[in-house]
Formats: structure tokens, sequence, C-alpha cells
């Protein structure tokens, strides 16, 4: 590492070693290489005069780039594609005339960033299919455990740490759904030339345009494709950056939903994250255990959200059959956004297979609000023993006004039910209102929510990624 120039901490600190590699010089370059022998495989196959052993030496050299060669050759050329094009041929000489015959260089350039983030996108899909079988694992596990629901972030009816579990993992589901139609329509740029119009092919093979179709055909199937785009310019339509990047952007969403949660609920002191024993959380308070990674999780799914607008502002600005003002943005967007994402899913990983409930802290704050959410339950219990609603109503109320004010005025604690069982109006006994105060009454279906949505949604997913599954994520930082 060289501590004098900037390093970007994505690489650096977040990003795992897997989609660092996708990005990389070497996966690029020797995705060129890849295509160059897909590309001269499928003219040989369509008729040109392109021998096997010009392909075998090209084969020969995929994987062992001239890097230094290469470099040289772009300091002086300015133009990388031509640079490469000069390193391969001094290593597969036989091959020199044929290397990237009848190719832009958008050939190389945009199919291999396609093929790319392709990759990056089934690494995003395994990383989400773990956070996924964590988070049910520990929806399961808490799915009748009773806590205090927020609306507005002030108490409401009660829910279950599993249901809210739940409230992340569709989330997940859903942007699982999108990266998996996002994959399920994979374009290559394919073999199209300078303008799109596959002019230069057509010249190659004398006019025919069923060979030059074909040619299209043979090259994305070699690398990986089922089709290429119908119909491009010079490179392939950056709409579909934006797509791609709208579908990081919904992860990123989601996760940073889910760490803001934890982070209020670390608050509360009733789920926190994990903190290790040597863990410091702060170098003035020695006490504080603040929930670092959830921070990160929301500060890195910002940056992931505000970046969607780069190729959505490079698709609306494309001139004609194209422009290089793409180049510079798209070359920082789309790896960051990836690198990004996957540092939060790695993250999220680590946080969910270590979160700690407290129970006892989180049925505390129940018991400091349920006297007031059972009054209605109360108040039906009164009437049917023959007491007047309207009256029965009105002392509720002021007995709930009144121990509220105890409880904000005074920092007592909250005396409702006492009152109401000292007063002889509900014909209640205190065992019999006491019953009342359960909190699993008052969680309607929610462990049965949470059964139904991991049985009939969850499960097949997780049942059909069976080899994927048991990814563990361990923090640089």
């Amino acid at each position: 590492m060289n501590n004098q120039i900037y390093q970007t901490p994505l690489a650096e600190r977040y990003a795992s070693k897997e989609m660092l590699y996708l990005f990389s010089p070497d996966k690029k370059f020797k995705t060129w290489r890849r295509l160059w022998i897909a590309l001269a495989e499928a003219e040989k196959e369509l008729g040109l005069d392109i021998k096997d052993e010009q392909i075998e030496e090209m084969k020969k050299f995929a994987d062992d780039i001239n890097y230094e060669v290469a470099k040289a050759k772009e300091k002086e050329v300015r133009h990388d594609v031509m640079a490469h094009i000069h390193a391969y041929g001094l290593q597969a000489q036989s091959a020199m005339p044929i290397i990237h015959l009848g190719a832009t260089s958008c050939y190389v350039g945009d199919n291999t960033d396609v093929i790319v983030m392709t990759e990056a996108m089934e690494l995003l899909r395994e990383k989400m299919i773990n956070v996924m079988d964590k988070l049910s694992a520990f929806a399961l596990e808490n799915k009748s455990l009773p806590t205090l629901g927020f609306t507005h972030f002030q108490p409401a009816q009660l829910t279950t740490v599993g249901k809210r579990a739940c409230l992340w993992l569709q989330d997940l589901w859903m942007d699982l759904e999108d990266i998996e139609h996002q994959l399920s329509k994979k374009y290559l740029l394919g073999v199209k030339g300078t303008t799109g119009t596959q002019a230069t092919f057509l010249t190659l093979f004398d006019g025919d345009h069923e060979k030059v179709k074909r040619l299209d055909e043979i090259v994305a199937k070699k690398v990986g494709f089922e089709k290429s785009f119908p119909v491009t310019g010079q490179t392939y339509s950056r709409k579909m950056d934006s797509q791609i990047l709208n579908v990081l952007s919904g992860i990123a969403q989601s996760a940073y939903k889910f760490s803001n949660d934890i982070r209020l609920l670390q608050n509360l002191k009733e789920i926190e994250e994990p903190f290790e024993k040597s863990q410091i959380g702060s170098s003035a308070m020695a006490y504080k255990r603040n929930p670092m990674r959830s921070e990160r999780i929301s500060a890195l799914a910002r940056h992931v959200i505000c970046n969607a607008l780069n190729p959505a502002i490079t698709a609306s600005t494309q001139w004609f059959e194209r422009t290089l003002d793409d180049s510079a943005n798209k070359r920082l967007a789309m790896p960051e956004a990836f690198l990004a994402v996957d540092a939060i899913l790695e993250i999220y990983m680590n946080v969910v297979d270590g979160l700690v409930v407290y129970p006892k802290v989180i049925n505390q704050r129940i018991m400091s609000e349920l006297p007031f959410m059972a009054t209605e339950v109360i108040l039906m219990e009164g009437v049917m023993r023959g007491g007047d609603r309207q009256e029965l109503h009105e002392k509720i109320r002021v007995h709930s006004m009144e121990a509220g004010r105890m409880v904000k005025e005074e920092g007592k604690a909250n005396d409702l039910i006492q009152r109401i069982i000292e007063d002889d109006a509900f014909k209640m006994t205190e065992q019999e209102i006491l019953s009342i105060l359960k909190p699993e009454n008052f969680i309607g279906r929610a462990p049965e929510q949470v059964e139904d949505f991991i049985n009939e949604y969850i499960k097949e997913i997780l049942e059909g990624n069976k080899s994927i599954l048991g990814k563990k994520a361990e923090l640089s930082v």
C-alpha cells in the first residue's frame, strides 16, 4: 500500500476480495482477450481465412498478459485498446493480423463491462440470499417474542421481534426479484461495429447478411450469453447501466432501513449489533457501545442511492450513436456502486449473524405502555359485566390522563392498572384485570404471519440455493 497517494476506502476498507477482483484490471484485460478469441473463432467458423494455429496461439497467451508492454505502448499511442492489441500480438505473433478483426474498441470495452456487471450481480445475489437465510432464522426464532410497535416512533400496538424482522426480509425479497429480473434479460453489446450498423463485418463477409447476424449470435454464446442487443449505436444503451444501478439502489435502500431500525433499537437497549471483546466504542467515553456497523451500512447506502443519479444522467445525455462523456463517469459510478453494495451486504450479513436480543428490556418497555393499550379490552369486559359504556370510558380517560401525568411530570411508574383495579365501577378483581395484561394477547397474527411469509415465499428460495448458503462475513475494520 502506497501511503502517499489516495486510496479508495471501498477497496481498502469495505468491499470483498471477490468483488474487487471483478472490477480489477486483470479481470478486464483477460476478458478482452477472451472476447478477441471468441471473435476470431466465430469469424473462422463463418468462413474467414483464420488458421487454427492463430487461435491456438491466442489461447496460449489468454491469461499471460504482458502488462509492461501494454503500459508502455499506451503511453505512446494514448489508446488502451490499441496498446493491448499490440501487446497481445507481440506474444501471439501469428495472430497479429487477425486480432480485433473488424471490431471497434467498444467490442471489448462494452462487452467486458456487461460480462463483469453480470458476474457482479450474481455475486450480490448470492450474498443477498445468505442475508435472507440468516434473517429468516432470526425471524422464526423470535416470531412469538412480543415487542412494542412504533408508528412515528411513538408507542403503538404490539408486534413481535420476528414479525419486525420480516419487514426487513420482505424488502430484500423484493430486491431479489429485481436483480433476478435484471439477470434474466441480460444482453451483450455483441458485434456491432463503429455506429452499430455492422458495416465492416458486412464487408468482411462479402455482403452476406445472415453470416453477420450469425456472428453476433455465436460470439454471444461463446462468452455465456444467449442474446445481444438487437440494435445499438457504437455502445450498448446506457439505459442498462441506469437500470442496474436502480436495482443496486433498491438493495441499499432496504439495508438502510434495516440499519436505521437497529440503530434505534440499540439506543432503546432492546437489540444490539455484535460488539467484540476488544472493540472500542468511543475514544472519550469508554462505556459506549456505538452501532458502528449499522452506521456504516447507512453511510454506504446513502452513497449508492445518490450515485444512482449518475447513469440516469449519462443515459439521457448521450448524443446520437455515442459520445465519450459517459466514459470517465461510468468508470467511477458503476464499479463504486457494486463495491459499496457488496460491502453493505457483507456488513448486513455480519450484523444479522450476531444480533443480541434483550427480552427483559423489551418486556419492561411493553409493560410501561401496555396498560394504555389494554384499556379497550377492560372497557368491553366492564360493559359485559353490566357497566355503562360511556361512564366507564370517561373513567378510563380520566385515569389515563392522570397516570400519564405522573409518568411524564413526576417520573413515576405507570399506575393506570392499579387505578382501575381500585375503581369499583369496573366490577373486576385484581387477578382478572392482570390476566388481561399478557403481551401475547396483543400481538394479533404476528407469529402466524412470520411462519406464513417464510414458508410461502422464502423457503423455496433458500431450498433452491442450498449450495450457496452458509457464508460468513468477517469485517476488515
